[in-house]
């Protein structure tokens, strides 16, 4: 059994303990394995972050589901008002009469208001002017949440699906790929890796903050390979694949950088387990020169060939 260099570690609040093999605390897509449950309903409601994160389809489905139920709800109070308190409707049937009640809350509460249909009296005209608040608001709110979605920050980091354990000068080292494949600019980009190992007979956890060749880089317009160099100081020294898949590992990747763009900080995460490791790999150089430009072919960000390991 290879011996684990002894370390300073902690569980960056991820926790200690995981019981179950295979554990991931990190997913692919950065989000966290974690689930919290027997909070309160009214502890864990927050509509903002749900309506900011939220996929847009859903997004827009609620506003337009929202809108269809708000219209219908003072279409229903204007139909039991009596539709002769609306001027100009023509509907001759109750559907038809419920309808020209619908498409005139749709105009008020737009505050549109073509001018055929207006209300008459004081019960049409409250229930007009109510909408027309709530419209306003509405519709202000619905502003509000579409340019939060629209400036808040984030970054589609790619990730090479493996990460490597290659030649590194003399020695060997943990390697990995990313890449920016949006146009917005990263600035001070910085890399933070650290190993996840059940310790030895126990279900709890060490985690390792390991070194990296370079943590930092100030442009980020090409791909960089992240280097872990496993030398004397490594807690990877000695390790091989079997020792990986017994302590269970995990590398957890996390990364932040300033958008150019946005002029904020944007952060990603992503995580490796052993089955996401090849070993006596390296990875393929990507970059060509044409026309005075330098490319980078980030469909091979995964592409690898074989090495001799030191």
């Amino acid at each position: 059994m290879a011996r684990l260099k002894k370390d300073h570690f902690n569980d960056f609040g991820l926790g200690e303990k995981s019981p179950s093999s295979g554990y991931r605390a990190v997913n692919k897509d950065g989000s966290f394995n974690i689930v919290k449950t027997n909070i309160p309903f009214f502890e864990r409601l927050n509509f903002f972050h749900a309506l900011v994160t939220m996929k847009w389809t859903h997004f827009f489905g609620l506003i337009l589901l929202g809108y269809f139920v708000v219209n219908f709800f003072f279409a229903t109070i204007y139909y039991i008002i009596g539709v002769e308190n609306l001027t100009g409707t023509r509907g001759m049937g109750p559907f038809e009469q419920f309808m020209e009640a619908f498409f005139f809350s749709a105009q008020t509460i737009t505050t549109l208001g073509y001018g055929r249909v207006a209300p008459l009296g004081l019960p049409a005209n409250i229930v007009a002017a109510t909408e027309s608040l709530l419209g306003l608001l509405s519709f202000a709110l619905a502003t509000g949440l579409l340019y939060g979605r629209f400036s808040k920050p984030s970054s589609r980091i790619r990730y090479s699906e493996k990460a490597v354990i290659a030649p590194y000068k003399n020695i060997n080292g943990f390697m990995f790929r990313i890449a920016n494949p949006q146009k917005n600019q990263l600035l001070e980009v910085e890399t933070n890796v650290s190993v996840s190992m059940k310790r030895k007979g126990s279900d709890l956890r060490n985690f390792h903050v390991l070194e990296l060749e370079r943590k930092r880089v100030v442009f980020f317009p090409s791909m960089w390979t992240v280097v872990h160099p496993i030398d004397s100081k490594s807690p990877l020294l000695g390790i091989d694949l079997n020792d990986l898949n017994e302590k269970d590992a995990e590398f957890i990747v996390s990364l932040k950088a300033f958008d150019e763009s946005s002029g904020q900080m944007v952060y990603s995460r992503s995580s490796y387990k052993p089955n996401e490791i090849e070993w006596g790999q390296k990875f393929v150089y990507v970059a060509y020169q044409e026309n005075g430009k330098t490319f980078i072919d980030v469909s091979r960000i995964n592409e690898t060939e074989d090495a001799i390991l030191n």
